[in-house]
């Protein structure tokens, strides 16, 4: 479900698992051990939130995806939510929401309180009173929760001040209410989140830029997946070596730019850019020292 027909502040609501949200888990390369990392914690969550309630330190389902951009935050988020729900299909379905972080501020005083308020007291309890499980995704989450400490960006500091507050009181209220609910942030300013945000986290993830080693990996998947349309582009699927030195040159890149790489590399001269089958090493070599 997408568009005006939502509440105000969610982007989509999806049940999952679907099979048209395949695809994200599989295809982002980090370090080992982070997926397996995540889908522990959420999997904890949302199995056994009922019974964890009751600890001392009640979890509040929250995690926090931060580094900078490129990192595959988001598209980590969304297949977490995809493969969560897989492994928990037995015991019912998974409702995702996407929630837009960006449509809560208002320059009408209070307003931004109400409003998030309503998120999460209204409207986020209704949806997941409809399923078992509930996975909900705050992007750039920098926005939504305001380091109260640095607020003065412009607007009305006591206005932002409150709809942190309110964020607070929300996740501490959903954490309670719906104990089989996982909350999934992102952000590329981890410093500009407020710290009692991030002290209800139950876990938070940093992600660096990829290594050498994960440099190297994006290319061969990439250009596997190009050799599977023309399958002249094969031999350099193979070649660890030239993976190797592109890594070295492409060092302090993000994903998404490693991965255009190689469509920079297609467009390096007309031949092979009517026919990709005649790609060469000298052109991905030529694409990554025009950056």
């Amino acid at each position: 479900m997408t568009g005006a027909r939502l509440p105000q502040g969610l982007l989509s609501v999806h049940a999952l698992p679907a099979d048209h949200h395949d695809g994200p888990w599989d295809h982002i390369l980090v370090p080992d051990g982070i997926k397996e990392r995540l889908l522990s914690q959420a999997l904890l969550r949302l199995r056994h939130g009922r019974a964890l309630r009751n600890l001392p330190g009640m979890p509040h389902g929250l995690m926090v995806l931060a580094g900078p951009p490129g990192t595959g935050k988001t598209t980590l988020a969304r297949g977490l939510a995809q493969t969560a729900a897989r492994a928990l299909a037995p015991a019912g379905a998974t409702t995702y929401i996407e929630i837009d972080p960006h449509a809560f501020p208002s320059e009408m005083l209070g307003q931004s309180q109400r409003n998030i308020t309503t998120l999460f007291t209204d409207t986020l309890p209704e949806f997941a009173a409809r399923r078992p499980h509930t996975v909900v995704l705050i992007d750039e989450v920098e926005a939504f929760a305001v380091r109260r400490s640095a607020a003065s960006f412009g607007s009305n500091p006591v206005d932002v001040h409150r709809a942190t507050d309110a964020v607070l009181a929300g996740i501490d209220l959903l954490a309670g209410s719906h104990p089989r609910t996982v909350v999934l942030a992102t952000t590329n300013f981890p410093e500009a989140v407020d710290e009692a945000f991030l002290s209800r986290a139950d876990l938070v993830l940093n992600l660096d830029l990829p290594d050498e080693a994960t440099i190297a990996a994006i290319l061969r998947r990439t250009l596997a997946e190009l050799a599977g349309m023309w399958e002249g582009v094969r031999p350099l699927v193979c070649d660890d070596g030239l993976h190797r030195k592109l890594a070295v040159r492409c060092a302090g890149w993000d994903g998404r730019r490693i991965r255009k790489l190689v469509l920079a590399a297609l467009a390096q001269r007309r031949e092979v850019a009517l026919d990709p089958n005649l790609l060469e090493a000298a052109d991905l070599l030529t694409a990554a020292e025009a950056g």
